[in-house]
Formats: C-alpha cells, structure tokens, sequence
C-alpha cells in the first residue's frame, strides 16, 4: 500500500475513535477552588438521576473532604418555563470520583427539561480553616423520559444500537470500497513485465 491510502486509513481509523470528552467546570471563591462535575457527561436529563460532585480545594491544591465543610447544596431553576418546579435541596453525602475521595457529592433528579443552578456553599468544620464560600454552576438539562415513556425509550435504545452498527457497516464498506478502487487502479507488476 501506498503512503497516501495508509494516511485516509489512518484519518478514518482515528475519526472513528473520537468519542466525547467528560468536562468539568472550575470556579473559585477566596481562597476556595472547586472541580464540579454531574454525571452523566454534564448532561443529566430531566427524570433520571444525575450525580453531582464537587471536588473542593484550599488555596495551594489541598482536598476539602466533606467531613471538614458544612456545605449546603442548593438547586434552582433559571429557565422561565420551569420557575415553579421545585427541588428540595438534595442532602450532600460524601462520594469519590475520579481520583477524589470523600468529597462532597449529591443525587438530584431534575424535574423537568430546562436550565438550573447548583450552588454549593460552605463554612470550615472543626480546626479547617478556609474562607466561607458560594460557588455557583449553570447546568442545562435535556428532556428525559416520564412513567409512561419507558417502554417507547426502550425501542429508542434498541433503534439507536441499530442505528450503531449501520454506521460500522457503512464505514466498513467505504474502507473497503477504497482499498479496491486503489488496487483496481494500481498496474499489477505481471502487466509491467
């Protein structure tokens, strides 16, 4: 094979495995830092539960576990659609993720589609010391499913796996196709002879 097929096989093979990326959100009060992130993908949807989880730092990178901080979780909705949906706030319990351990983290369903506010705030417990804080982040949420939707979203699964695998086949068949058409044009060294 040439170097050029072995580059479109390459750049196919790689576009192929671009999958997306968790983000995470940092925001800062005094001298309080905080990694959030909500699960799944930042992309909770409204109905299902969703994990949030705030990876608390003092100023010079040190972890603020939640046994050091009584921190209060609060939700809000900011769409004008969703002003009266109420969430209690979720009780803060102590989760690890990623590499954090017993930081502060909570389960939140959101009642419906629209955009929330987490805000996390805190003052230091016991001998801690670090400046009380607010953090605030700005979730959207996607429409989820409803009692009534659980069996239609199971076809919609089985429809997206599906919908997968069409994809392979086409990918696989455009590889092929290309890899044919080169060699079908490529003079066999028999002919050069």
């Amino acid at each position: 094979m040439t170097k050029e097929l072995m580059k479109i096989l390459s750049g196919i093979l790689f576009l192929s495995c671009i999958s997306p990326v968790a983000a995470h959100n940092i925001e800062t009060d005094g001298d309080v830092g905080a990694t959030f992130h909500i699960e799944p993908n930042h992309n909770p949807r409204a109905g299902e539960p969703a994990r949030a989880w705030f990876a608390l730092t003092r100023q010079g990178g040190e972890l603020i576990p939640l046994d050091q901080c009584n921190c209060q979780l609060t939700v809000r909705p900011q769409s004008k659609d969703i002003e009266g949906s109420s969430i209690p706030n979720p009780p803060l319990k102590a989760v690890s993720a990623e590499q954090y351990r017993n930081i502060p983290g909570a389960d939140i369903v959101f009642p419906e589609a629209g955009i929330y506010e987490l805000e996390i705030g805190g003052t230091p417990k016991g001998k801690t010391k670090f400046k009380p804080f607010k953090l605030a982040y700005s979730v959207t949420v996607l429409p989820g499913k409803t009692v009534s939707q659980k069996s239609s979203s199971q076809s919609a699964t089985n429809k997206h796996n599906k919908g997968q695998w069409i994809g392979v086949a086409i990918a696989s068949v455009a590889i092929f196709s290309t890899v044919s058409i080169y060699l079908a044009k490529k003079p066999s060294k028999s002919k050069e002879k």
